[in-house]
């Protein structure tokens, strides 16, 4: 494989700082390399180096001669006085050029160009339409190599997984640095970790990544213990949760077996439900008939919700369906046109909000979390706020830093800080994950797994969806909250299925079609298998907990309607999983 760009001993610093320290590496033709690491550990700039935005201060750079390279940077500058059509469609004299090619328009309506409006001046773009432009600029042309830096950041569920399959289906190679896991394990063959000045590399994508340092870490010493612990429980995660990974070498599996064998589940959903019913009792938040609006567009109509106790809720659609209009409604924070809201008496309510106007600057990050509790107990554990503060992402040095002079991905996990420490029962998050490194992420899902309350996330980040939620809804813009037993496969798939096709995708052959259709069939087929294992598993648990709580008439009525619930879920999946079957015959 040749090789379209070299590094050789690249060393790069920032002050007394070493971001990269003699590193060597290459990326071949037609490679997929994901890059991960703590912020601020040097992904954007070794991404930089490659891409030659940053010299290196020592240390030699080579590119393959005519190397068709395009990078898209967190940093956004569009032309000036430019249209939205002016800089995707640059290269392109007339309006049929480009919409006769179907790549172009995938992309144009993919990240959603069309909708923004090719007439629309750039000046009146947000940040995150900014940079949807510009990925969408960078892809309409043909390259050798694309160095996209966080390109999930202000996508929607369906644009990541529509911005993955472009780039699965181009044979252009591909260096991204993403927090995003599921991208990772879907785009990537090879995964680059900068840690301290080095970058170690890894084959495959997220879960190897995991597989491999969970391993490093079982040989590590002593001090490394507690992100060994953390490694192994993401690796239990890996093998029992909703992606099922059965192409490892056999080797590489029993390996894994070996090392999360006295690991337990990352989540105890009945013991965390019977706790949740007892701090909150039946009733948690409820919306009547509410009807809510923005402008003169209808997000609900007369729809009713009910959120229980120990219910975990990913909440998806489409930027723009009112996700985050409806979090604040659920926090009381924005009242409904008609309809009430009705919160539990009990109800100690937190509510994660994008905004980061909430922090008091004058303070040092320890003072700005023990101003709210010295000491916090989520489900078994019990955290001082230095402790809580470490676990995510701020080393006791860093937690005497003024608040004011944190960066914004700093302000986001402070925010989150603060709000665990008031011991909140039930939690509402709007893309909490948003600014944060995938180590910060494993520990706040490590945290989220024990905490015995209710949750309703609202992300992008189906990983995290998959793992901390045990129920998804969605918008769908019909004014309804809509229950998807399906999880997110299900949204997409129902998405899919809504999108009415453009003239010129009806040209194409019928063959291009079914390929297409039966790939879906086989994906959301895989997918009703693993809900279905985890359904039986359900199922054995309560019939467990049933025979034990024969004595306890209260416990058995809970117990038996649980199960009522799951068998129904079950009856439902097998249906459509029947259904489905015959599509991929």
């Amino acid at each position: 494989m040749v090789n379209l760009i070299n590094l050789e001993s690249v060393s790069k610093s920032y002050g007394v700082r070493p971001l990269l320290d003699k590193v060597s590496l290459g990326v071949g033709e037609g490679q997929r390399i994901g890059v991960v690491g703590l912020n601020g550990g040097g992904k954007t700039t070794l991404l930089e180096v490659l891409a030659g935005i940053t010299e290196p201060d020592s240390g030699r750079v080579s590119r393959v001669g005519g190397l068709r390279l395009a990078v898209v940077t967190q940093r956004t500058d569009l032309p000036e006085g430019s249209t939205v059509g002016e800089v995707v469609l640059a290269g392109y004299a007339a309006e049929y050029e480009w919409a006769a090619d179907s790549r172009v328009r995938s992309i144009v309506d993919g990240l959603g160009i069309s909708a923004l409006g090719l007439d629309t001046s750039t000046s009146a773009l947000s940040g995150g339409e900014r940079r949807r432009v510009a990925l969408a600029a960078t892809l309409v042309a043909e390259l050798d190599l694309v160095v996209l830096d966080e390109p999930t950041n202000h996508l929607d569920v369906e644009g990541v997984r529509w911005l993955a399959d472009h780039l699965n289906a181009r044979k252009t190679a591909l260096v991204v640095v993403t927090h995003d896991r599921w991208f990772l394990d879907t785009v990537c063959g090879r995964t680059w970790e900068v840690t301290g000045g080095r970058v170690e590399q890894y084959e495959g994508g997220y879960a190897d990544w995991v597989y491999a340092r969970a391993e490093r870490a079982r040989l590590a010493a002593s001090a490394e213990e507690k992100r060994k612990n953390l490694a192994r429980k993401e690796l239990a995660w890996l093998q029992r949760g909703a992606k099922a990974r059965t192409s490892k070498p056999r080797y590489r599996v029993e390996s894994a077996e070996a090392l999360i064998a006295d690991v337990p589940p990352p989540r105890d959903t009945v013991e965390l439900l019977t706790f949740a019913k007892r701090r909150l009792g039946k009733t948690v938040l409820e919306l009547e008939n509410v009807t809510l609006t923005a402008g003169e567009r209808a997000l609900l109509d007369n729809a009713t919700w009910r959120i229980g106790p120990g219910d975990r809720i990913g909440l998806v659609g489409v930027n723009g369906s009112g996700k985050t209009t409806l979090l604040r409604v659920l926090a009381g924070e924005t009242e409904p046109a008609a309809g009430r809201r009705i919160e539990g008496k009990t109800v100690r309510l937190a509510h994660l909000r994008q905004e980061l106007d909430d922090l008091p600057g004058e303070l040092r990050v320890l003072q700005a979390v023990e101003e709210i509790a010295g000491r916090v107990t989520l489900g078994k554990q019990e955290l001082s706020a230095s402790q809580l503060a470490e676990k995510l992402g701020f080393p006791p040095a860093r937690q005497w830093t003024p608040v004011e002079d944190l960066s914004g991905g700093e302000r986001r996990r402070l925010q989150l800080v603060r709000l665990l420490m008031a011991e909140p029962n039930v939690l509402l998050l709007d893309e909490p994950t948003n600014d944060l490194d995938i180590d910060t992420l494993q520990q706040l899902e490590d945290l989220l797994d024990s905490w015995p309350g209710t949750l309703v996330a609202v992300s992008h980040d189906r990983y995290l969806v998959e793992r901390v939620c045990d129920t998804v809804v969605a918008l769908f813009g019909d004014g309804e909250v809509t229950h998807l037993p399906g999880g997110i496969e299900e949204y997409l798939s129902r998405r899919s299925a809504a999108a009415e096709p453009r003239p010129q995708a009806k040209q194409q052959g019928a063959a291009k079609s079914s390929a297409a259709e039966w790939r879906v069939a086989a994906k959301e087929l895989a997918r009703l298998e693993r809900r279905l294992d985890t359904l039986h598993k359900k199922e054995t648990e309560l019939h467990d907990a049933l025979a034990a709580a024969a004595t306890d008439p209260d416990r058995l009525q809970e117990l038996n309607n649980e199960l009522k619930t799951v068998l129904a879920e079950k009856d439902e999946v097998e249906q459509r999983w029947l259904e489905t079957s015959e599509a991929v015959e």
